[in-house]
């Protein structure tokens, strides 16, 4: 027996909005939403697929009353498919993104940031092939 990572559910305040911005972040799309739930993914999951083999899990976001008090104690990793880190870093500040310091210290290799709602998340290195990056916006 087994079981498959199928979703990760983030509780926020609005989450017509900051689905939105996650579908900016990683190009998914939504794929089922309501009043207080938005689900967005890179593919439609079915059950035959997901029985068949682990994919790629989709994001749900959950409206709840409370706002976020304290770090995160988990986050997602990003990594930039087209660009460098840093023209990265300045797109998702562009979508409303914010650095933030959670005591990771100056030397670091990724850069930490939140989401509109204050979830952090790190971008991390770059997947672009070399000398295949696009100019910081």
């Amino acid at each position: 027996m087994t079981s498959r990572f199928t979703e990760l559910v983030i509780d926020c305040h609005d989450p017509q909005a900051l689905a939105a911005f996650w579908c900016q972040v990683l190009d998914f799309t939504v794929l089922d939403s309501s009043e207080d739930k938005v689900e967005i993914g890179s593919w439609e999951p079915t059950a035959e697929a997901v029985r068949a083999g682990q994919m790629a899990p989709t994001m749900m976001f959950i409206r709840v009353p409370e706002r976020k008090t304290a770090k995160n104690r988990l986050h997602l990793d990003v990594s930039p498919i087209d660009t460098g880190t840093e023209a990265e870093v300045a797109r998702l500040l562009g979508l409303g993104a914010t650095r933030v310091d959670v005591g990771q210290g100056p030397a670091r290799s990724w850069t930490v940031m939140a989401d509109p709602e204050g979830n952090e998340f790190d971008v991390v290195r770059s997947l672009a092939p070399a000398g295949h990056t696009a100019p910081a916006p």
